[in-house]
């Protein structure tokens, strides 16, 4: 198996901010806690956390989201001016998405809110943690990327998820997966920095969720619907029924 060092990451990496500073792990409980610490102990802006391992993870609604190696689970320090809070979101999903079409050739989606797809199984999660003061967000960014399945994992798993490998029928360079990805990552900030509302077009193109029937959990409220359309700050308009 192919092995990740932070020296091999940044080895000739062209970006401006994401990833000036890569911090490997053997085994994490979970890169965002990592990331959330560092950022507490004044890590710079791009810093990028990444592990073989994560063992304790949380996903969206504290789902346990577990990396078993072979995989990535990363994290990224950011810290845009709190008007950019909601671009987050549009920023790590859309770097994801175009990292997949560069790396497997492959056409992926985004669903909203946080999920990236390949056909209709989840390939990528992500996890925004977020602390806001004087004027700027600290933002911690955990992104996770099957790159190949377990084969331990349970049928219910292996029937909505699915991995690189086994999408484009090879075997995927975690190396050059993480490189691309943060260099998408930089690029695409600047524009969230530059120019939010073309971040949110490209986005918002990118969505698969539009025109689906979806069901939206928020606490213990669930709403069903048609996703009609998403706002620039992110938020899903929904036609009930």
């Amino acid at each position: 198996m192919e092995e990740l060092s932070a020296g091999v990451i940044e080895r000739g990496l062209q970006t401006r901010i994401v990833g000036r500073r890569v911090v490997y792990y053997p085994s994490v409980g979970s890169t965002n806690e990592v990331g959330k610490e560092a950022v507490r102990r004044g890590a710079e802006e791009g810093t990028v956390i990444v592990t073989e391992e994560q063992t304790t993870g949380k996903g969206r609604l504290k789902r346990a989201w577990l990396t078993p190696k072979g995989n990535i689970a990363l994290s990224v320090l950011l810290y845009p001016p709190s008007e950019r809070l909601y671009h987050l979101i549009m920023l790590s999903s859309l770097a994801v998405a175009h990292t997949i079409d560069k790396m497997t050739g492959l056409k992926s989606e985004i669903k909203w809110p946080n999920d990236v797809l390949i056909g209709s199984k989840k390939v990528c999660g992500i996890l925004i943690e977020n602390d806001i003061g004087n004027g700027f967000v600290h933002a911690v960014i955990g992104i996770g990327i099957n790159v190949k399945l377990d084969p331990a994992a349970s049928s219910d798993f292996l029937a909505a998820a699915t991995s690189l490998n086994r999408e484009a029928g090879r075997e995927i360079s975690r190396v050059d997966l993480v490189r691309t990805l943060l260099v998408e990552l930089d690029r695409l900030y600047d524009t969230l920095i530059s120019s939010p509302h073309e971040l949110y077009e490209m986005w918002s193109h990118r969505l698969g969720t539009l025109g689906k029937k979806v069901r939206v959990t928020s606490g213990d409220e669930v709403t069903e619907g048609v996703a009609e359309s998403v706002g620039e700050d992110g938020s899903l308009r929904l036609r009930l029924g």
